[in-house]
């Protein structure tokens, strides 16, 4: 007998939703409000008087801001329908992101983030006011601290290119106090460490110096003593890289910038697979700093709200970014504002606070233990995905052939597109239509036809399996079909897409008014 419900195909259908939904600027009807605002009680008026007044004139608006006007219903059903549009960590198997870390950011966080004891708080509250706060943010310091082996830690930063460039004024002010600023003008980093690295050196007025993967794959130790000089003011390195490859002999990559002089930098935004296995201060670091947003769940999504936290030796401490929680010796909690030698504010006030909220619940509900496991399995299921991967004709991992990675890995689609003519990006277009996000990497492509896996501790087997046979299904329509592959997406709610809109400067539009100033003439 025939089960009542037919069994699933062994690919996952999918169809994205198209509503045509129009802009919400359209959907403006004058006079429609969504909350009726209570008008200010006299008293309080009389008290507070003409708070507009007091601000300068430069930033008062001579008109009221065209604000979309609309009643909550709308509102709702608008926002719905977008979201329906869209795919994300919360509806797919996100391990395509890779380097992004799209770990699984646990809802019960979030509701910590939204209570009113963090969400009413302001950031020119008396600190007497704010104790629990304060508290949060010194207890986060202190774990990232024993996370990290430093000594001192500032929350300050807003994501971790912020971070990277805290990183890098810290370095050129520990140089200048000591009176070497005008001679170490160059900066050491790798092909595969993060190109903000390289560009917060670059912004700060370094010479970039790079260094490339050695015959077995991993950073060349003997280019890193060839570029080392008098003239080094510091070494900038992810690891492990964003190709997974962790750098075997980093303790020596450390102890031979030292011994010209030269700090050492550690970019730890792919921490995710060594949590409780190795400490940036081990090694020898001068200066790391971990994405809040990615190694510790909180989440990372859409370009933020991310956090940066910078960790530093004794030696760096004076320079870090502020303000800064202390504990007094009464055991209150103080906000101390940045030192003499610090870089100063980097950010406004103390940190991104919903971010920072949540990496200390995640830390606290794991525990030492549970971030060990965390890594550990993060570990585990990128290499049995890579595993999966590699069984695909026409996929490789360059570099470290052969070798385990870490907690990603940048493979390469080469050998498929020398047979096929399909593009690792008409690849990753064609996995959307199976509801699957997946990106290649960062620009200029090193690997060639890449794309980057990270699967995190998050997923199950099952998902990892879903998506490794979505790879091949693909990989087998680039060979058999390749239309299919090159004319997607068929199923996603905007079909392909051309060049045009982006390769021609005067069709940009930015924002609503700046397409209605270009196109309709508006003042």
């Amino acid at each position: 007998m025939a089960l009542p419900v037919a069994p699933k195909p062994a690919l996952r259908r999918f169809q994205q939703a198209r509503w045509d939904e129009p802009i919400i600027f359209e959907l403006s009807t004058s006079g429609e409000r969504g909350v009726l605002v209570s008008r200010v009680e006299s008293g309080i008026r009389d008290a507070v008087g003409d708070v507009v007044a007091d601000l300068p004139a430069s930033l008062r608006r001579p008109s009221k801001a065209k604000l979309p006007e609309m009643g909550q219903m709308r509102v709702l059903k608008h926002y719905l329908r977008l979201s329906q549009e869209n795919l994300g960590a919360d509806f797919n198997v996100d391990i395509g992101q890779g380097t992004c870390t799209m770990k699984y950011a646990p809802k019960i966080n979030d509701q910590l983030a939204g209570a009113p004891q963090v969400t009413a708080m302001h950031p020119h509250q008396d600190p007497a006011d704010a104790q629990g706060v304060l508290e949060i943010l010194w207890q986060l310091e202190r774990m990232l601290a024993e996370i990290s082996g430093m000594d001192e830690v500032s929350l300050h930063t807003q994501g971790g290119s912020a971070a990277i460039w805290s990183n890098i004024a810290m370095i050129r002010k520990y140089h200048e106090a000591n009176g070497e600023g005008e001679q170490r003008r160059e900066v050491i980093t790798t092909i595969f460490s993060h190109p903000s690295n390289a560009a917060a050196a670059k912004a700060a007025g370094y010479e970039v110096i790079t260094v490339y993967p050695d015959a077995e794959g991993y950073p060349s130790l003997d280019a890193l003593k060839a570029a080392l000089s008098p003239r080094t003011a510091a070494i900038m390195v992810t690891n492990p890289e964003d190709t997974g490859i962790y750098n075997p002999a980093i303790k020596e990559w450390v102890d031979a910038a030292h011994a010209v002089g030269a700090l050492a930098s550690y970019d730890q935004a792919n921490a995710n697979g060594i949590l409780g296995i190795t400490r940036a201060r081990d090694a020898g670091f001068d200066v790391c700093h971990f994405n809040l947003h990615k190694t510790f769940g909180t989440p990372h999504g859409c370009g933020g709200p991310g956090s940066g936290a910078n960790a530093v030796s004794s030696a760096l401490a004076p320079f870090l970014p502020g303000p800064r929680v202390v504990r007094e010796d009464d055991g209150t909690f103080a906000v101390a504002e940045a030192g003499a030698q610090s870089i100063g504010a980097v950010g406004p006030f103390f940190g991104v606070i919903p971010a920072l909220v949540k990496a200390y619940s995640w830390i606290m509900a794991l525990g030492a233990d549970g971030l060990l496991a965390a890594a550990e399995t993060a570990v585990l299921n990128n290499n049995y995905l890579m595993a999966k991967v590699l069984e695909i004709p026409g996929a490789s991992a360059p570099y470290a052939t052969g070798r385990r990675r870490i907690e990603q890995v940048r493979y390469s689609w080469e050998g498929l597109y020398q047979e096929t003519g399909i593009s690792s990006e008409e690849i990753g277009i064609r996995m959307s239509d199976f509801g699957m996000h997946y990106w290649t990497s960062h620009h200029p492509y090193v690997v060639p036809q890449p794309f980057t896996l990270e699967p995190t501790e998050s997923y199950s087997m099952a998902e990892l399996d879903e998506y490794a046979a979505t790879l091949a299904e693909v990989a087998r329509e680039a060979r058999e079909t390749p239309e299919v592959v090159r004319t997607a997406p068929h199923n996603q709610t905007v079909h392909h897409t051309h060049h045009d809109d982006l390769d021609d400067p005067e069709r940009w539009a930015v924002t609503w008014r700046a397409y209605r100033r270009k196109h309709f003439a508006e003042a």
